[in-house]
């Protein structure tokens, strides 16, 4: 694992987030949003996702299954019983049919010398660590994701936010320009650019709408409920949600206790390096004990007297001396298997390590092109308003006024953009991190 992170030396002096190597518990980091709506969704998402409650039912699965395997380091115990009625020259008994009864217990227990058993529950006992990894990292992308949708979601009603001032300011310019046209100051040209200008603006509305609604949606469905049952709740338009001064980001060696994807990829390796053990143990001699006792009568009364006992104990072998290569294939398999494993936790690591550069370098950028548009917004605003007022004095044409106004609302729709992505890069950092499945309460 590399000493730090590569996207830590990529930060700006004097920016308003940055990411440290210092270390922190990220159990609940979509606290430091501070926003209680998003809270609230959150915590109702992990008590109710229905992707959850599968990996739960998978865990329990995986739980169950290795009960199976260790059931095999104990002794088993078979109870039978059975009536017949013979008939038949051998059977009559005083010229009847006779009645046989007959009742026993058998045992057996396979001695485990050359660990199949053991082997066979170890990988089992692994696999129930990977499905527990597996139910914590479906926890870990449910939270990013009601996060990025809840975050998009804002993202979207500040669109509209944004779309209808700048209506209003450019619908206010068309009244000029109509009111100086009827009066012969102006041309209809203008006019027209003036509205036009209007109905591309008033035409990016739906379509926010239409991204805002779908986002609901989204929030309602990993809720477990109806997609417009939180329509009322969530259509009001509210902030986008802030990011922390300081983001603790640790250094690489800490995902690999963080992620649980690389947690579930050492347990099925582990699993897989097992089974190769169980297979081994084919190519030896099973050795086990049976015995049992039977009662046998054909008159029901005496059935379970001594006289009728009859009971059996002793030891067994089995060796498969040839079977035509198909053990040492079956090694070989289980060898190929582990190798795959490997090979699967090497790409999850590194992965995983790519997934957190790659949110550091977007969330540093990110903010730099922030501070830009920030700028850019400033002198926008001020090039409308002279451009306005020397076109009303006749000191300029409509063309100035209409290039800055485009140029404004450009300029704020990314800088409303900007914020999103500052605040949705941060929780694509907090998911590569590996935070956010520590939560007690999850299915509950």
């Amino acid at each position: 694992m590399p000493a730090s992170w590569v996207g830590l030396g990529e930060e700006e002096k004097n920016q308003p987030s940055v990411a440290t190597d210092r270390s922190e518990d990220l159990a609940l980091w979509w606290r430091q949003f501070k926003d209680p709506t998003l809270d609230s969704l959150i915590d109702g998402a992990l008590k109710t996702n229905l992707s959850l409650a599968l990996a739960q039912a998978s865990l329990r699965q995986a739980q169950a299954l290795r009960g199976v395997a260790a059931g095999g380091l104990w002794p088993s115990l078979t109870a039978t019983a059975s009536y017949e009625r013979q008939s038949g020259p051998e059977y009559l008994t005083n010229g009847a049919p006779r009645n046989l009864y007959s009742a026993g217990l058998g045992a057996a227990w396979e001695l485990d010398f050359f660990g199949a058993v053991r082997r066979n529950v170890e990988s089992a006992t692994a696999n129930v660590l990977a499905a527990v990894e597996n139910l914590r990292d479906v926890q870990v992308n449910i939270v990013a994701e009601v996060a990025l949708d809840y975050v998009q979601l804002r993202g979207y009603q500040q669109q509209i936010a944004t779309a209808r001032n700048n209506l209003a300011q450019q619908q206010h310019t068309a009244d000029i320009t109509r009111k100086l046209y009827k009066v012969g100051f102006d041309s209809a040209l203008d006019v027209a650019n003036a509205e036009s200008l209007v109905a591309q603006t008033e035409a990016q509305i739906p379509v926010y709408e239409t991204g805002a609604r779908q986002s609901i949606y989204a929030l309602s469905v990993l809720l477990d409920r109806q997609p417009g049952d939180l329509i009322e709740r969530l259509s009001p338009t509210g902030d986008l949600p802030g990011v922390p001064a300081e983001i603790p980001s640790g250094i690489p060696s800490d995902i690999l206790r963080r992620r649980p994807d690389i947690r579930q990829a050492e347990a099925q390796l582990h699993s897989a390096t097992a089974q190769i053990g169980v297979a081994t143990a084919q190519l030896f001699p099973q050795f086990s004990l049976t015995g049992g006792v039977n009662w046998e009568s054909t008159y029901f009364p005496t059935w379970m007297q001594g006289s009728n006992r009859s009971f059996f104990i002793g030891p067994a072998a089995t060796w498969p001396i040839f079977q035509g290569g198909a053990i040492v294939s079956n090694i070989h398999v289980q060898e190929a298997l582990r190798d795959q494993s490997f090979v699967t936790y090497q790409q999850t690591v590194l992965n995983a390590l790519q997934q957190v550069e790659n949110s550091l370098i977007a969330f540093s950028k990110e903010q730099v092109h922030h501070r830009a548009l920030e700028q850019a917004v400033a002198s926008d605003r001020k090039a409308v308003h002279l451009s306005l007022t020397l076109y009303q004095e006749g000191q300029t044409d409509f063309l100035n006024v209409l290039t800055a106004q485009k140029q404004q609302y450009t300029d704020e729709s990314a800088l409303t953009q900007s914020t999103q992505n500052i605040s949705g890069d941060l929780i694509a950092l907090y998911q590569a991190l590996g935070g956010g499945w520590e939560v007690a309460h999850v299915g509950q």
